[in-house]
């Protein structure tokens, strides 16, 4: 008996007019937003500019983008070029199916791309941006909501999640809802990164790799309990066996670069340190100038205190002489 679940959307789309606007677009387009707001914040925090963030995110979300697209349709291919499937499918990102492996990577190459431009640090950037991330990701698993696709194993929980798509293959029902424990779970992972940044002072790349590590914990186990379509390897989903490697790959880099480049960096962005530099030289001139300014005029009120003095003494003897 079904006492209480969490009700899936009944459309995924609604349209104004000719315009389709969709739940997983949204989804998306909004987490990308948080991300670089808070990342704009941290970085700031940081000593680097306002609006770097922003600039560098033009190069990152759309090979991230690519990537985590590029990332599904390779692990997921017989989805678009099985018999019976239209590989134009494998186009249409807004129907859902990114990978964050794949976004991660590529992202972090458009990053990359944007940082050297800058002359920043890759790293210092990457630490930047790390919680935004996870709360970026925290909001995109709720695309996963409006579509009604990666949902866990049947069960009768009160937060069991009611499909009620029979589409692809779906068979109604309640099911966990892996989607909210991903969700939560990213959240989680943002306020762990900003605590130990805080706390630990993280530097040189080390709190992007703790928001890996921690994120690649409990997508193993959330990964473990869906149950839609998966290549597996010895038994085990290829997303585990990711994660797990990505993990130590993630805790290795940690602890190799805490002992080769203890601390954080002083400088993230030179530039604005010149911005700085400048300014601050800027005001020194200003007050030097007002200085001489008004030295000068002292000086020209000491010489008519003098010239008065002078006309006041001849005065005084032409008035001597009259009397």
């Amino acid at each position: 008996m079904e006492l209480a679940y969490i009700p899936s959307p009944s459309r995924g789309v609604l349209y104004l007019g000719p315009i389709p606007l969709r739940g997983y677009a949204f989804c998306i387009i909004i987490g990308v937003f948080v991300a670089v707001w808070l990342g704009n914040k941290r970085w700031v925090a940081r000593g680097g500019r306002a609006g770097t963030v922003a600039d560098i995110a033009v190069w990152a979300v759309p090979f991230g983008l690519i990537g985590g697209r590029l990332y599904h349709v390779i692990t997921d291919y017989e989805l678009y070029f099985s018999e019976g499937r239209d590989w134009v499918d494998a186009f249409k990102i807004w129907e859902g199916g990114l990978g964050i492996w794949g976004a991660i990577a590529l992202g972090a190459l458009g990053a990359w791309i944007g940082c050297r431009r800058r002359g920043i640090p890759m790293p210092a950037y990457a630490d930047a941006v790390a919680p935004g991330i996870a709360f970026a990701q925290a909001i995109g698993r709720w695309g996963n909501w409006f579509n009604q696709e990666l949902y866990g194993k049947p069960t009768d929980l009160p937060w069991a999640l009611k499909i009620t798509s029979s589409a692809d293959g779906r068979v109604p029902g309640t099911y966990h809802p892996t989607f909210l424990y991903e969700s939560l779970w990213c959240i989680g992972v943002a306020l762990l990164v900003i605590w130990a940044d805080r706390r630990f002072k993280l530097g040189h790349g080390r709190a992007f790799a703790l928001y890996v590590a921690a994120y690649c914990t409990g997508r193993g186990w959330i990964e473990y309990m869906r149950i839609d379509d998966a290549h597996h390897i010895l038994g085990v989903r290829l997303n585990v066996w990711t994660a797990i490697l990505v993990f130590l790959l993630a805790v290795t880099y940690i602890v190799v670069s805490a002992k080769k480049r203890p601390g954080r960096e002083a400088v993230v962005e030179p530039a604005a340190v010149d911005d700085d530099a400048s300014g601050g030289e800027s005001e020194n001139t200003a007050n030097a100038e007002g200085a001489d300014a008004a030295d000068a005029a002292d000086s020209a009120d000491s010489e008519d205190s003098e010239d008065d003095a002078e006309d006041d003494a001849k005065d005084g003897a032409g008035s001597a002489k009259k009397t």
